[in-house]
């Protein structure tokens, strides 16, 4: 996980995003399995957005691999009343900003990539500082005749 002084420094940086860009109506950073890192999103649960990103995500990393077009860098929903933006950040987040309707589209992608970019750089920066506990021995699972075998699977 992310040490709490970077999460601190995320959320500056949500907090100034939101500063530049008048028309956002929240901002929020995840790992991209879906757990809030940090968010500015008054009036929306925030776990629940991280979640739906995470959702959104797979299907968007899919599609980009699917047809040829490299990896994901962002994904734009438009609403009857706004917009949702979805930004990388880094090798292990991304950054989902809310915006009214009438924000200028270009701008609102601008500041996103600009604040995906610093984001991802804190939060690579954090993981690659936090040591990752190596993985323990797995002790054998006992079969019975009754019991079946793994599912067979298909490589992604």
């Amino acid at each position: 996980m992310v040490p709490e002084a970077e999460v601190q420094d995320v959320l500056a940086e949500l907090q100034r995003l939101r500063a530049r860009v008048p028309l956002l109506s929240g901002a929020l950073a995840a790992s991209i399995d879906g757990l809030v890192l940090a968010h500015d999103t008054p009036g929306v649960e925030a776990e629940g957005v991280a979640a739906l990103t995470a959702a959104a995500l797979g299907v968007s990393i899919r599609m980009t691999d699917a047809t040829g077009r490299g990896g994901f860098r962002e994904l734009l929903v438009r609403g009857e009343t706004g917009y949702i933006a979805t930004y990388a950040a880094g090798s292990s987040a991304v950054l989902t900003l809310l915006a009214e309707d009438r924000i200028n589209v270009g701008r609102l992608h601008l500041e996103g990539r600009r604040s995906g970019s610093r984001i991802g750089e804190l939060v690579d920066a954090a993981l690659e500082r936090t040591p990752q506990p190596a993985p323990g021995p797995r002790a054998p699972v006992p079969r019975t005749p009754h019991q079946p075998g793994p599912l067979p699977h298909r490589p992604t």
